[in-house]
């Protein structure tokens, strides 16, 4: 895994939760981690990774991630064994 791909993996795993995670960066470490990406309805996207398909809506028009979103991407994470 690169160093930006560790640096965001931190960022999820980071207490308190961070809410200046960029989306993209959350894309690219899916994308490193193994994951299949797909256009949903919307601004949705789907997230086919660990014999799962998770359905996640990208910010807008902001960037970043609300602390929510980051909740939900660690907890699928951990529950799948990858952490920091």
């Amino acid at each position: 895994m690169k160093t930006k791909h560790r640096k965001t993996l931190d960022l999820i795993f980071k207490r308190p939760v961070s809410a200046n995670i960029k989306w993209k960066d959350i894309e690219a470490l899916f994308t490193a981690l193994g994951a299949t990406l797909s256009e949903r309805e919307g601004s949705r996207i789907g997230v086919e990774l660990f014999d799962d398909i998770k359905v996640f809506h990208r910010p807008h028009p902001n960037l970043t991630t609300d602390k929510g979103a980051v909740v939900n991407v660690r907890d699928w994470l951990k529950t799948n064994g990858v952490q920091p």
